[in-house]
């Protein structure tokens, strides 16, 4: 029958298998796995599967921006990992190594499993660029706002304004529905000659405008009239200023 120390040994069975324990707490393990008929098995049954998957699976290279953005939680890691320590139960002090060892362990997978830091820019630069995939840029594609505001309604808990820029050079081209900022958000498209530009569109409180450029793509921010706006594009810096600018003025 198992007991209490079978379940604990479980629980780093998987770390040992990949190399994630250090020596001492390696040890442990090895010397259990040798006198315990009942983890044993469990322990040749997961090798087996991790080197099935690791035979049949095939391998992908991280890429450089998610390496970037582990390397920065991990930065923290050694802090957070003292602090978790002096929460751990009585069962993980078999020694100073293996204690820190699984206190560590256990810290970078809470740092790597938290969320990340919000990055509104980067995730509206994003939601543009899928925008841009054939059939994604509008649900409702139609050059007449009163084709386009009402079509809202009933899909968002909000009324978001729509406005043509026709004759300032920025037709509208349609609007669609999103996801920004944790909750289901409106996007206006309008084209400037060969050029799309988003303006996302939601309720929030009033903000400091700001501007910058991600990935190739300029945006600018504003809040006005319970609203928060977005507009990006790989127009030049100036024309989407200028759209903004019109837009703003439009009635």
């Amino acid at each position: 029958m198992t007991d209490q120390r079978c379940d604990e040994m479980r629980l780093l069975l998987q770390a040992d298998l990949d190399g994630e324990l250090d020596a001492a707490a390696a040890a442990a393990i090895s010397a259990h796995l040798a006198a315990c008929p009942d983890c044993a098995p469990q322990q040749r049954a997961m090798a087996a599967l991790s080197a099935q998957l690791r035979s049949e699976l095939p391998y992908h290279a991280a890429p450089p921006a998610l390496r970037q953005a582990i390397a920065a939680r991990l930065a923290g890691a050694p802090v957070a990992a003292r602090r978790l320590q002096r929460r751990l139960p009585i069962w993980l002090g078999w020694g100073a190594s293996f204690g820190a060892g699984a206190a560590l362990a256990a810290c970078l997978a809470l740092l790597l499993l938290a969320p990340a830091a919000p990055d509104l820019p980067g995730d509206v630069v994003a939601s543009h660029i899928r925008a841009l995939q054939p059939g994604h840029l509008a649900d409702v594609a139609s050059t007449d706002q009163h084709t386009v505001k009402p079509w809202f309604d009933g899909r968002l808990d909000y009324a978001p304004p729509v406005k043509d820029l026709a004759g300032q050079g920025f037709p509208l081209v349609g609007g669609r529905l999103d996801y920004l900022a944790g909750r289901p958000v409106a996007a206006l498209a309008y084209r400037r000659a060969q050029h799309v530009i988003d303006l996302y569109v939601w309720p929030g409180p009033a903000g400091t405008p700001s501007s910058g450029t991600r990935n190739g793509y300029n945006y600018v921010h504003w809040t006005g009239q319970g609203m928060v706006f977005w507009a990006v594009s790989d127009l030049n810096r100036s024309e989407l200023e200028q759209f903004v600018t019109l837009w703003q003025a439009a009635p």
